[in-house]
């Protein structure tokens, strides 16, 4: 008769099906881990932690209809036990903020989901925090700089989407020199040398998705 410890009850939420396949085969062997449910967007994972209750959730950012920062901070908020790992593959330090200061414990990129994943849900169950490094040396990087403001990320946004400056003062009800000051300011806090480069620099860090 097994008198083990019961296995860390585990759920993945992915949008893509090749990934949850990819953790399941990861998990299956494990005695002390148990996959008990998957999800493939944030109204799912909510559904599915309320149903099975995982000591452990592997949450994907970037889905569609709720996002996973979104169901973190969701299921948090109903359950402020819960225990989040995101996986992603966004190293950029912005989101990592987004995520750890909405309740993820960890923070691991995908292309190193097959070497650390276990060790990670181990740790994480156990109560330790985790970020892969490669995301922890963006953090570093970036902790003095100049956080950009809401409106100013909602510039970049239009930016990114091809607005000019005209269409993005129509669009947010403001002047067109009030857009150029906000202009200004994104380039010179990210340091870029155009509006192309500071769209570049706001999607590698996670301050604006596409």
């Amino acid at each position: 008769m097994d008198t083990g410890p019961d296995p860390i009850r585990i759920l993945s939420v992915d949008d893509h099906p090749l990934l949850r396949e990819g953790i399941a085969a990861l998990i299956v062997d494990q005695k002390d881990i148990k996959l008990v449910a998957q999800a493939s967007n944030g109204h799912e994972a909510i559904k599915q932690f309320r149903s099975h209750r995982p000591d452990v959730t592997l949450m994907d950012l970037q889905m569609p209809e709720m996002s996973g920062i979104d169901a973190i901070i969701a299921i948090s908020r109903e359950f402020p036990g819960a225990r989040f790992i995101v996986l992603t593959t966004c190293a950029g330090d912005v989101m990592a903020q987004r995520a750890l200061k909405a309740g993820a414990q960890a923070y691991v990129l995908k292309g190193v989901v097959s070497k650390d994943l276990l060790d990670t849900i181990r740790a994480v169950h156990a109560g330790k925090k985790h970020i892969s490094p490669e995301v922890a040396a963006q953090l570093a990087d970036h902790v003095a700089d100049d956080t950009l403001t809401a409106r100013e990320i909602e510039v970049l946004r239009l930016i990114a989407a091809g607005y000019a400056n005209k269409l993005i003062a129509d669009q947010l009800s403001i002047t067109e020199d009030t857009v150029k000051s906000h202009v200004g300011k994104i380039l010179s806090k990210l340091g870029a040398n155009d509006r192309t480069h500071a769209v570049t620099i706001g999607l590698k860090r996670g301050i604006i998705e596409l």
